[in-house]
């Protein structure tokens, strides 16, 4: 026969997508498979029934509330930036952004695979502005957020993850000049190199 309140949940959960306009939520939401022991889902059950949620819904927003105490201190004078708080500064609807904003702001945060990625991403001169020295005439970035091409990375966002996968070799990414001949004097210093 089943658990009544979980068969109550899956009858809302299915009115919640049946209801003129109700679809707008999933069509904003992604899902995600979480497992829980029977004790916790009853009792999340039983809190989301308080609440009138639905079980998803009441992960939903525990999650939300949960994200205001986790802190995402790498040194002491950033011990009250939660990451609810820094929500806006991380987040982005285009992957290759929120990778860029978490890489600069909380590089400790970092997995292997997306250190491997940001140490690619850092040593290839044609995503960033920088200019020819003068001495050695050879191409010069600084590696910060506003010396980034983002629209050429987001360009490139996939070659730069199938090296960083091992699935392609460097030669795949985009080349720039490292060199340049001539005169000199005439560079700007806001170049981006071809």
């Amino acid at each position: 026969m089943g658990d009544p309140i979980a068969l109550a949940d899956r009858r809302r959960d299915v009115e919640e997508v049946k209801k003129p306009g109700g679809g707008g939520k999933l069509a904003r939401s992604e899902t995600v498979t979480v497992r829980l022991d029977p004790k916790l889902r009853y009792l999340a059950e039983l809190a989301a029934r308080k609440q009138r949620r639905t079980l998803s819904s009441y992960i939903e927003w525990a999650i939300e509330e949960n994200l205001k105490s986790v802190y995402l201190a790498h040194s002491p004078s950033d011990l009250d930036l939660s990451v609810a708080s820094e929500a806006e500064n991380l987040w982005d609807v285009d992957e290759a952004d929120r990778f860029v904003k978490l890489a600069f702001r909380y590089p400790h945060m970092l997995t292997h695979y997306e250190q491997l990625l940001w140490k690619l991403v850092r040593e290839n001169g044609y995503l960033w502005k920088g200019h020819h020295s003068q001495k050695t005439a050879e191409w010069v970035w600084d590696v910060r957020e506003e010396g980034l091409d983002f629209e050429r990375f987001r360009e490139h966002w996939d070659k730069f993850n199938a090296v960083a996968r091992g699935e392609a070799d460097k030669s795949a990414l985009p080349r720039w000049l490292k060199h340049r001949s001539g005169d000199f004097s005439k560079l700007g210093d806001d170049e981006i190199p071809f």
